[in-house]
């Protein structure tokens, strides 16, 4: 019984994720990809700049775990609709909870430890609001 309660609620969380994803989707889209240079204008000092503000962390680590975990959730589907075969379903299982955890914690950690200004670095590649040394 418990097992269809899960599939229940995976099967809501797809629905409701798929839906915030458009419009986080789109919305990194138009902020990347329609402003002044487009694609041009993306460099490190637009990621960094970006990153600076909490904000944009939380919209990009939102973006990041809504889309890892949907993807994660229909790549279960799959696997339990045509693996039959119980040890490779368990393997494949246990493999995709492990890359998915791994690319969240990864990706967060990122997100949230980026250092703009790395000291060291040449003046002309670091973001503006960087101080020169």
């Amino acid at each position: 019984m418990k097992f269809f309660r899960f599939d229940r609620l995976a099967w809501i969380f797809m629905r409701v994720s798929g839906f915030l994803l458009i419009g986080l989707i789109f919305t990194h889209l138009i902020v990347n990809l329609m402003q002044d240079g487009g694609v041009k204008a993306i460099d490190f000092a637009f990621v960094a700049g970006k990153l600076a503000n909490p904000f944009w962390q939380w919209f990009d680590v939102t973006l990041l775990w809504l889309a890892l975990i949907h993807g994660s959730n229909g790549m279960r589907v799959v696997i339990d609709d045509y693996v039959y075969r119980t040890g490779v379903k368990r393997f494949l299982l246990v493999s995709l909870v492990i890359s998915t955890t791994t690319l969240i914690v990864l990706g967060t950690l990122v997100i949230f430890t980026l250092d703009p200004c790395p000291v060291g670095s040449p003046a002309d590649l670091l973001p503006s609001f960087c101080p020169a040394g």
